[in-house]
């Protein structure tokens, strides 16, 4: 069962998956440090952060920014829709 989280935390579940990853000892001796000082495990540290990263990547991709202008259009267009054309009704009969 996953309970949701209303901040950036990734949710909690009784279950668990695993991810693997390499790097360079550089990139590891890093992460170690700032997990350090954090207070935090390094599992734990990467996982906060890839899950904030990975929400900001995907709420980007899933969001539409309008100008006022677009915006006012698209509404327009959804609560006036034009009568569907003959190629359009073709279509949806081969349905």
């Amino acid at each position: 069962m996953t309970t949701a989280t209303l901040d950036n935390r990734p949710p909690r579940s009784t279950e668990s998956a695993r991810i693997n990853l390499r790097t360079s000892p550089e990139a590891k001796a890093l992460i170690e440090r700032a997990a350090a000082l954090m207070g935090t495990t390094v599992s734990g540290f990467m996982l906060q952060n890839a899950y904030e990263a990975a929400r900001r990547v995907v709420a980007d991709n899933d969001t539409i920014m309008l100008s006022q202008r677009d915006f006012e259009a698209f509404i327009a267009a959804c609560e006036n829709p034009s009568e569907p054309t003959q190629a359009l009704r073709d279509l949806m009969a081969r349905r």
